[in-house]
Order: structure tokens, then C-alpha cells, then sequence
């Protein structure tokens, strides 16, 4: 009992900058699920077809690949909180602008620009500096299980954002506004949101930077590594097949699939997609004791892989009830290996390597993920051909899984290694 007791209180036990840090994680996630349930139907409203709004949300993930590249491999030079804050401001300027303008160049340049989030998840530089940050304030053998409470805290920031733009949008209908006017209100909130992250990592401390006296700035190549990056490489290359499939069924095109098959209004969706990230939470915490068991790299597969299945029966479900159901299964196990795949980049670099490994493979997957939307803007326009990207989707992703597995099966972190867990 006491030993629970002593976990406990060293999951809870963060720095005045680890609050920060799980602060900004929890605004930034909640501000991109309060926009992900409108966005596509925002998009439609202000008169862009299947193909502009694919192209659009593409070339978003497109624009994010390269400022994260550019802020996020120079992050541990330059200063992560200095980088934070950047990323912030191009968050606001992509709401601003989005709600200011049907102008589709000028909305592919704030787009491309800009930090919006078409899935709901992570994207732009963040994730990979706030974790390189953590894991430089606290021990490797908390890391996976402070990964894990950064994760789940997010899925419910992300759950709740959901739920409250879908019926902002919702209860504005019903007292009268027009659809986009009620949706152009919930893009406006995400640039409010903005504002609040550029105060929040202004208040980060040094401590939350590298020391400049042991990095080996000399040794590294463009892209900030030196020692890992063969590993990165390769890691980034499987992330970016993940990601390309689920790039077919991200949260925009999930709520699109689920509002024009069924007919499910804005404020149900929010609902839906709630308990989904709710979900998906808890299931991030539930990673950290299969990984002390079974190891970084099992944990990730085992646990993709019958979540993958679940995604393929999805638009073979006869009814809304039966899809929803298999979406809540799925969502309950689908995040088990978000923690796990974080947690082992940042095991397998060099301390100085960190944020430029967690922001490349990052960056790959939002590679991945935009070239996958590519062509799901253009089945938008066909609503039955729409139902085959959930089976597109699983089929890639269990291929990433089964090679994921075979590749880095025996390339375990040190405190696997010290603890002699399963390799």
C-alpha cells in the first residue's frame, strides 16, 4: 500500500515548470478539439469544395512540417522557451485569420503559415519541445509514467474542447445564428486560445533548457543529431506510415463521416468525440503498467494492433449505434502506444538530441498525415467511397505495427535494460 502511495505522489510531485508545461498541454488541446469538430463544416460554409478543404487541411500539416522543423531542431540551441512562444503566436495568426477571410489563397498562406490542427491531435512544434523540456526535469524511471498523465490530461483537454465547440456551435443554431456564424464564433475562441499559450511559456523558467556547456553542438548535423541518427531515421520513417494512415480518419473526417452517413448534429458529435478522448486517456495511463511488464516496443504494438481491426469494422457497422460502438472500443485502447512511442524517442537519443528527435519523427508523421489528406479531400465529395478510408486507414496501420515490431524489437531504453524487462 505504501508503495502505491509513494507512485502516486510521484506521478502528482511536478516542478512549478512541469505545471506549466501540463498547463499548456491542457489549453493547446482542448483549443485544437474545439475547433476540430467545425472545421471541415466551417470550411464548407464559407463555400470551399471537397477537394479545396482535402488540399487546405493537407497543406495545414504541410505548413506545420516545416515550422516544426525550423523551431524544433534549433529549439535546444536557440531556447525552447523561446520557440514556445513562437509557435503560440502562429497559432493565433492561423485563428485570426481563418475567421477573417473566405479567401482560399490567403487562407492556404495562413494555413500553410499558421498552427491549426485538422485531427484534433498535436501538431506544430509543442509536443516535441514540451517533452523534451519534462524529460529534463524528471528521472528516466518517471518519464513513461509522466508521459502517460501529459497524454491522458490531453485526451480529456482535447474531449472536453470537442464537446464544448460542437455545442457552441449547437446552441447558437438554436438561438438563431446561422451555421457559420456559429462556427466562425468557435474558430475566433481557438485564436482567444493562442493569446492564453503565449502568456502561459512566457512564465517558463531556464531550467527547462538544455546545459549549453554538455551539448555536443559541434557534432551535430543540420537537423540536431548526431549519435542517433540512423535510429531517428528510421523510427521517423515507420511513425510516418502510422501517420499516413490515420491521416484517413482524423477527428474533422471521423465527425464529417459520422454527420453525413447518420445525420448527427454538431452537438452530438462534441459529445461523441468527448467520451472518445476520455477514453483514450485513461488508456494512456493503463500503458504505463503494460510497459513496465512487457517493455516500450510490445506495448506499442500489442495494443495498436486490435484497435486496427476495430478501425476496418467501423464503416462495416449497419447502424449508428453499432459504429459508435466500435468507435468508443476502439478510442479505449487506441492511444496505449502515444506515451510508449513518446517515451522511447526521447530513451533511445542523447539528452541534447531530444527535442530534435521528438520534433523529426513528429514532423514525419505530420508528413504522413498530410499526405493521406490529400486524397481523402477528394472523397469527401463522395460520401459511400468516404466509408473505405476507416479500412484504408487499418490496414496501413497494422502493416506500421508488424514492422515497427521486427525492427526495434531488440533496441530497448536503459531502464528496461537496468530492470531487466522483456526485450
Amino acid at each position: 500500500m505504501n508503495v502505491k502511495q509513494r507512485e502516486k505522489r510521484e506521478r502528482l510531485n511536478l516542478s512549478r515548470d512541469g505545471t506549466l508545461l501540463f498547463m499548456t498541454r491542457i489549453v493547446r488541446l482542448f483549443a485544437y478539439g474545439f475547433l476540430s469538430i467545425v472545421l471541415v463544416l466551417y470550411l464548407e460554409q464559407i463555400g470551399l469544395n471537397g477537394f479545396q478543404v482535402g488540399l487546405l487541411l493537407a497543406l495545414t500539416l504541410v505548413g506545420d512540417t516545416v515550422i516544426s522543423l525550423l523551431i524544433t531542431t534549433r529549439a535546444d540551441r536557440t531556447g525552447r522557451k523561446r520557440m514556445l512562444i513562437i509557435g503560440a503566436i502562429l497559432m493565433l495568426f492561423a485563428g485570426v485569420i481563418f475567421a477573417l477571410t473566405r479567401d482560399f489563397v490567403v487562407l492556404l498562406i495562413a494555413a500553410i503559415i499558421g498552427v491549426i490542427s485538422p485531427s484534433g491531435n498535436e501538431v506544430g512544434p509543442f509536443l516535441s519541445i514540451e517533452q523534451s523540456s519534462l524529460s529534463h526535469i524528471v528521472s528516466d524511471r518517471k518519464r513513461t509514467r509522466v508521459f502517460a498523465w501529459y497524454n491522458m490530461l490531453g485526451s480529456f483537454a482535447t474531449a472536453s474542447g470537442a464537446m464544448t465547440g460542437g455545442w457552441i456551435a449547437q446552441v447558437m443554431q438554436y438561438g438563431g445564428a446561422s451555421p457559420l456564424e456559429s462556427y466562425r464564433s468557435v474558430v475566433i475562441g481557438y485564436a482567444i486560445f493562442g493569446v492564453v499559450l503565449v502568456i502561459l511559456f512566457s512564465r517558463l523558467s531556464t531550467k527547462v533548457e538544455i546545459d549549453r556547456s554538455k551539448a555536443d553542438w559541434n557534432a551535430k548535423s543540420l537537423l540536431g543529431l548526431h549519435r542517433s541518427k540512423k535510429v531517428v531515421l528510421k523510427l521517423s520513417a515507420l511513425f510516418s506510415l502510422d501517420a499516413f494512415g490515420g491521416g484517413f480518419i482524423v477527428q474533422s473526417i471521423m465527425a464529417y463521416w459520422f454527420f453525413v452517413r447518420f445525420g448527427t448534429e454538431p452537438g452530438m458529435l462534441g459529445t461523441i468525440f468527448f467520451f472518445a478522448n476520455l477514453l483514450a486517456g485513461v488508456s494512456a495511463l493503463a500503458a504505463v503498467r503494460i510497459a513496465e511488464k512487457i517493455g516500450l516496443i510490445r506495448t506499442m504494438v500489442f495494443t495498436h494492433l486490435p484497435s486496427n481491426v476495430l478501425l476496418i469494422l467501423i464503416p462495416l457497422m449497419p447502424d449508428f449505434g453499432s459504429a459508435l460502438a466500435l468507435l468508443l472500443i476502439r478510442f479505449s485502447i487506441s492511444q496505449m502506444d502515444v506515451p510508449t512511442r513518446q517515451s522511447y524517442v526521447i530513451a533511445v537519443v542523447s539528452e541534447d538530441e531530444r527535442s530534435a528527435a521528438a520534433g523529426i519523427t513528429g514532423i514525419a508523421r505530420t508528413i504522413g498525415q498530410s499526405a493521406a489528406l490529400l486524397f481523402t479531400g477528394v472523397l469527401l465529395n463522395d460520401s459511400p467511397i468516404l466509408s473505405y478510408t476507416f479500412i484504408i486507414a487499418g490496414v496501413v496501420k497494422i502493416i506500421y505495427d508488424i514492422s515497427l515490431f521486427f525492427s526495434f524489437r531488440s533496441i530497448r531504453p536503459s531502464e528496461e535494460i537496468g530492470e531487466g524487462s522483456h526485450g
